[in-house]
């Protein structure tokens, strides 16, 4: 009879009704929200503060283009000297003082500016400073020059370098981010699943040996079904709690926004005042990038990429699920598990280093084809080629190479797990584990 319904049921339920489990299901996205919630309200108070920062133009050169903005003040000084300028600033708590000396040659007085405050002021604040005076020092230079201003602004054209295949299909720089984030993301999921539930399956079945209730299931289930009940039910617990956190995650992401009225996005945005100033100056600009972003975003291959991602996601969990069971079944504590933990970990970070160095530069050579072949290495690197274009034949001979390397390898850890769940007080090496595999 086939037992597997029943232990997949038993598995599944045992999970998710232990008090662990709930506990840290719901704990989990509440500890990560009150994290989030608490560094953007930090990060809030601190951008809410104005800064306001005292100017001091000996040069009479720069003083006009400092226009205040929400989170910044600017405030003149003028007739005074640099000394008491700086008690000024000390005694009304301004955020700081910049100064700017006085010279004719303007190079020289590119090396005469200085920012003088009691904190060390962020990139950002300076980055926005030497944006400013940067123009304004140029635009004076080349009035020197005796250069017309007018003619340099309409001289200057954006270039774009168009992408396109030889079928037609245009593509942009931007495509390659989009494809980056997508098998970056994808890779990491995988790689965070593997590493969470394959541990939870490996002690699962530690657990079940040491209490030697194992003795008693394994009396009418055959060890191959046992192992599989226990993969897919601890996978199936394991996605119902992360849709779990999904659902209760983003319910608590909008509960914290409203009722605390923290903008998650606020901090963000106001550390890239030079970045908005530079897309008010060229809207055009940012409209074009705009389209060129939805144009990445509908390039890529999305139903494909769904569909990829689901069967190699759940190929290489299962892949990687049964060797974590079988060493599970091989020891009889979770110390004695670190012996065959590396050779499963190392392909999985591999895999993830192929991907993020080799697959971005050149997606379809020799280092990034064999590697997503290879049933280790394929789910994460074959879903990071994928956006790139890669040809259906590779990709079903990739996923056949997966499904045949998980039946062999169930029939591998079945061997372990046969002998090895009824093994105890005696720590296994390599070469009694490959002496089970004749039995």
């Amino acid at each position: 009879m086939n037992h597997l319904p029943l232990i997949i049921k038993r598995e599944y339920l045992t999970k998710v009704k232990n008090k662990s489990f709930i506990v840290m299901t719901i704990l989990s996205p509440i500890i990560m929200i009150a994290l989030i919630a608490l560094v953007a309200y930090l990060s809030q108070l601190n951008n809410n503060k104005i800064k306001t920062i005292s100017v001091l133009d000996e040069s009479g050169l720069v003083q006009d283009i400092f226009q205040d903005t929400e989170s910044t003040k600017y405030h003149l000084l003028e007739n005074v000297t640099l000394e008491d300028a700086k008690k000024i600033v000390e005694e009304t708590d301004g955020f700081g003082l910049l100064h700017i000396g006085s010279n004719s040659d303007l190079k020289e007085l590119a090396n005469t500016i200085n920012f003088y405050s009691e904190d060390s002021p962020s990139f950002a604040i300076m980055e926005s400073l030497e944006s400013k005076i940067e123009k304004r020092l140029r635009e004076l230079k080349l009035k020197q020059e005796g250069v017309d201003l007018n003619k340099i602004n309409a001289a200057k054209i954006n270039i774009e370098i168009g992408q396109e295949s030889y079928s037609g299909e245009k593509t942009s720089k931007i495509d390659n981010i989009f494809k980056l984030i997508f098998g970056g993301l994808a890779g990491y999921m995988l790689f965070m699943f593997i590493i969470i539930y394959g541990n939870m399956i490996m002690r699962s079945v530690i657990e079940e040996k040491t209490s030697r209730i194992i003795e008693i299931i394994i009396s009418s289930v055959k060890p191959v079904q046992l192992m599989l009940g226990k993969i897919i039910g601890t996978s199936l617990a394991g996605v119902t709690q992360f849709i779990i956190w999904i659902i209760l995650g983003g319910f608590l992401l909008s509960l914290v926004s409203v009722i605390f009225g923290i903008d998650l996005m606020d901090s963000q945005m106001q550390q890239q005042e030079v970045l908005i100033q530079q897309a008010m100056e060229n809207p055009e600009v940012v409209n074009n990038q705009i389209e060129v972003v939805k144009t990445a975003f509908f390039n890529l291959p999305i139903l494909n990429l769904i569909i990829a991602f689901i069967i190699f996601f759940i190929g290489g969990y299962l892949l990687y699920s049964s060797l974590y069971a079988a060493i599970g079944a091989a020891v009889d504590n979770e110390t004695d598990t670190q012996q065959f933990l590396l050779p499963i970990i190392m392909p999985l970070v591999i895999a993830v280093y192929v991907g993020i160095f080799t697959v971005i530069e050149d997606p379809h050579g020799t280092v990034s084809t064999v590697f997503s072949y290879i049933p280790l290495t394929s789910p994460v690197v074959m879903l990071m080629r994928i956006p790139f274009g890669v040809p259906i034949w590779e990709q079903a001979i990739s996923v056949l190479i997966l499904v045949g390397s998980f039946m062999f390898t169930v029939w591998f850890a079945a061997k372990i797990y046969r002998v090895g769940i009824l093994m105890y007080g005696k720590k296994p090496s390599y070469k009694e584990v490959f002496k089970w595999l004749k039995y």
